[in-house]
């Protein structure tokens, strides 16, 4: 445990807990779907795994509490 980080300092965590929070936002409010094309969300579900998988490779500690 001694070489594991804050869970704060956790980019992964970090960016999944934007993107939750903007989804979280859209589908409460829907303000951003009818500027937006409907291409832009394909991208996003297909950059969402993409990016925590180069997360992932870059990280070189485990998280704790």
């Amino acid at each position: 445990m001694a070489d594991c980080k804050h869970w704060s300092r956790s980019r992964t965590l970090w960016f999944n807990a934007i993107v939750a929070g903007l989804v979280a936002l859209e589908a409460s409010t829907g303000l951003l779907q009818p500027h937006l094309p409907v291409s832009l969300y394909t991208a996003v579900a297909v950059a969402l795994p993409v990016v925590n998988a180069m997360l992932r490779v870059v990280t070189t500690q485990g998280v704790r509490a």
